[in-house]
């Protein structure tokens, strides 16, 4: 294999787990900048999303069953969110250290419980077989050089969740409802409206993208009771990075944060790069403490 398709094939590594990570930030982006809620449970959203997804495979087999999963877990991690959003968080609003403490312990149960029915080891789900081929290249310099399906696919899904969500916040009634709140919670409670309601769904539609994260996911790696530990930090990274509330924000932070964990992989191991994109974070806040795009917001203003 030449060096260039080391570089090429490490940079669209790159790009898929940044597809990932922008699949579990963007519900992060979104109850971060707009409730200040600090989330310790989202990343058992995508653990939830993985085994829900190995369930219907189960269930249904591997080609209906794979889409099913998406939508399982879409749905039923939206679900329990909104329960989680109305039976806890929602008592907890404006005291952020009782939330962060809550979810974790939220996040504790969920993960003990999906020991006691899985097992520790995890599972693994395997791709449809439409899936499970990869495009080469051949004939040019970069032979040797093949882009996994499995891979392509999480690429498109993200981008699609993307474009939803852009949809959503600029078309609908409930994206102004969500900029309205985001910008002036209290003018907006002023002007009628339901801001409990628009953080109910803004919350189960942020734990149902990272369910759906988690049904991707495990087309690539096996589903683990800790598989949510493995991303939300870098999902907190790439929320901070890009933004509180920016979308396009943690587009471009997950493509940063997952490109330079790629690239300098090839030149160091894994948690040399972990510590190096950590440094190069810190460094990042000092001269940009936003992020990469501030959106405006008086709940922001005054904290």
């Amino acid at each position: 294999m030449s060096e260039s398709t080391l570089v090429l094939g490490q940079l669209f590594n790159g790009i898929s787990v940044a597809s990932i990570l922008l699949l579990a930030a963007l519900g992060l982006a979104l109850s971060f900048g707009l409730m200040r809620v600090i989330n310790m449970a989202h990343g058992e959203m995508v653990m939830v999303g993985g085994y829900l997804s190995y369930m219907s495979i189960q269930a249904f087999g591997q080609g209906p069953g794979f889409f099913v999963g998406l939508v399982v877990a879409f749905i039923c991690t939206a679900l329990f969110g909104a329960l989680m959003e109305a039976t806890l968080i929602r008592r907890l609003y404006g005291r952020p250290l009782d939330t962060l403490l809550a979810t974790w312990g939220v996040s504790l149960i969920l993960q003990q419980a999906a020991r006691s029915i899985f097992g520790p080891t995890g599972v693994e789900v395997t791709a449809p077989a439409w899936l499970s081929g990869s495009l080469a290249l051949g004939g040019t310099a970069l032979t040797g050089f093949a882009v996994p399906a499995v891979r392509l696919f999480i690429i498109v899904l993200a981008a699609l969740v993307l474009g939803g969500m852009t949809l959503i916040l600029s078309k609908t009634k409930l994206g102004l409802l969500v900029r309205a709140v985001h910008q002036n919670r209290a003018m907006a409670e002023a002007l009628g409206a339901n801001t409990r309601l628009v953080d109910l769904a803004v919350f189960s539609l942020g734990t149902g993208i990272a369910g759906l994260a988690g049904a991707a996911l495990a087309l690539m790696a096996p589903v683990t009771p800790t598989v949510g530990q493995s991303y939300i930090v870098y999902a907190f990274l790439v929320v901070i990075v890009g933004g509180l509330g920016s979308l396009t924000g943690t587009l471009f932070a997950a493509l940063l944060v997952g490109i330079f964990s790629a690239v300098t992989q090839i030149f160091t191991s894994v948690s040399v790069a972990d510590v190096l994109l950590l440094v190069s974070v810190i460094v990042f806040l000092q001269f940009r403490p936003r992020g990469i795009v501030f959106a405006r917001s008086r709940a922001l203003e005054e904290t």
